[in-house]
């Protein structure tokens, strides 16, 4: 089997064909994990457990489950039942909760093989996976599978690298801003955030019950659709009939592009056109000034009391400031103390005011105008989707300052409006940069519960890009 091109969808097929065993394809992906230490791509790597639950597969598994014996990993903020679920901070390190959570019970359930826990932005709360509270490698930070100096992209960071790298062909992050669709892009797999409230939230670290959901990350985006299948019991995507295909652009969503993106977004968009897709330039007045009003109010605030509920369910004893105390990443440290623990929010000239009457006008005003916009943006157009470029830039260089606050909202910029409106969105890698030879990727966001129609887009879109070529 070629294991650079290999997709959860193949290696499901050659499982129930018999063709490959499940412990050849574990044993594999330990094998490239361990080959990969560098990456700093796991937490915990559980060889025996995966072993072990290979083996079972072999000798008296159901062959005819959707993930029979298919290797995936998990980021380390949803709980795996008997492996510890850290969320990339070091309170939270010798954490092992006695079940698996909702969204990993399924994937077990359809005989999925979680090979292990995958690396983050610590709590979740950046973009960058530079995190100084576990390495496998000689640096800090969860590094790019196209170019071990540069970021992976967070928070999902080690998901995005695993995949990327070949390591794995699919597993889960979670996304609250962007979290699954960044890494994603930077690493040259699909992901999708689903609608909120698509999937089970329970047993996952939290940052904000407005915005956080889990969501599937996979070689391509038919591997996608398999995983939303399998953790909704749902029914097959069937690619769409790209002729019927409305996609709205929005010119405020195409700015800071660096070369490499800006070029293979529009290459993107007339490939699409050439292919039937109608493609209507849109207005989204208002989208950045409602977005500011919505995004930082609703998770800083929630952040404090959902983290004080999900650590009273761990049994752990801890508190959110003993948690607090110990983290390690100058960067969450800072938004840690600065503004979820006092319960704060930044004001104008870097005044410092009570968060409450902003989150409540946020939810109460700015979310519905927000979720507004974008049902009259896609009705009043007859939209299936909105495009743009997942991230505007290429992965940027690795080290302390890719934590900036700067480099937090650049990266963020395009993915953070759908996510505060709640909206699915899909990410499908389309380029390696003319000059970088990094990954590039094409977002898609779709009306609030369109998310089997997104995934039908993404399966005919992801056919006019083919899938990236492997690192070198």
């Amino acid at each position: 089997m070629d294991f650079d091109q290999l997709t959860l969808t193949q290696a499901a097929a050659a499982l129930r064909a018999g063709s490959v065993t499940s412990t050849a394809l574990t044993t594999e992906a330990l094998a490239r994990a361990k080959a990969n230490a560098d990456l700093n791509a796991f937490v915990t790597l559980d060889e025996a457990g995966a072993l072990k639950a290979a083996a079972a597969f072999d000798t008296t598994g159901d062959k005819d489950k959707p993930l029979g014996g298919v290797p995936l990993v998990i980021k380390d903020n949803i709980e795996v039942a008997g492996l510890p679920c850290s969320a990339g901070t070091p309170a939270l390190r010798d954490y092992v909760p006695k079940a698996d959570a909702p969204v990993v019970a399924k994937l077990r359930a359809a005989g999925a093989i979680i090979i292990g826990k995958t690396s983050m932005h610590e709590l979740a709360f950046g973009i960058s996976g530079y995190n100084t509270a576990f390495k496998t490698g000689t640096e800090f930070g969860v590094r790019n599978a196209y170019d071990r100096n540069l970021i992976a992209g967070g928070s999902s960071s080690g998901t995005g690298t695993a995949i990327g790298a070949r390591i794995v062909s699919g597993g889960l992050g979670t996304d609250t801003g962007g979290s699954v669709r960044v890494p994603a892009a930077l690493n040259g797999c699909a992901s999708l955030r689903p609608t909120v409230g698509r999937y089970p939230q329970e047993g996952i670290a939290p940052i904000s019950h407005t915005r956080d959901t889990a969501g599937p990350m996979a070689a391509t985006m038919a591997d996608v659709a398999l995983l939303d299948r399998v953790i909704t019991n749902g029914e097959a995507a069937l690619p769409a009939d790209l002729k019927q295909v409305r996609i709205g652009v929005v010119k405020t969503m195409l700015t800071n592009l660096d070369a490499d993106t800006e070029t293979a977004f529009q290459a993107a968009i007339v490939r699409m056109k050439a292919h039937g897709v109608t493609i209507v330039e849109v207005e989204m007045p208002q989208l950045a000034e409602l977005n500011g009003q919505v995004g930082f109010p609703v998770a800083l605030y929630e952040a404090y009391d959902d983290m004080v509920g999900y650590l009273a369910r761990t049994g752990t004893g801890l508190t959110i400031e003993a948690l607090a105390k110990e983290i390690a990443s100058p960067d969450v440290k800072g938004t840690y103390d600065g503004l979820v623990i006092p319960r704060k929010l930044p004001g104008p000239d870097n005044t410092l005011l009570d968060a409450r009457p902003i989150y409540d006008a946020a939810i109460k005003t700015a979310r519905p105008a927000l979720q507004a916009l974008y049902a009259r943006t896609f009705a009043d157009h007859r939209l299936d989707a909105i495009a743009f470029p997942t991230t505007p830039r290429v992965a940027i260089a690795s080290n302390p300052d890719s934590s900036s606050l700067e480099n937090f909202g650049l990266f963020i910029q395009n993915t953070d409006p759908g996510s505060n409106a709640g909206i699915p969105g899909i990410q499908i890698p389309i380029a390696l940069g003319a000059t970088s030879r990094l990954p590039i990727g094409l977002e898609l966001d779709g009306p609030a519960g369109s998310d089997r129609r997104l995934l039908a887009i993404g399966l005919s879109v992801e056919k006019l890009f083919g899938r990236l070529p492997p690192p070198h």
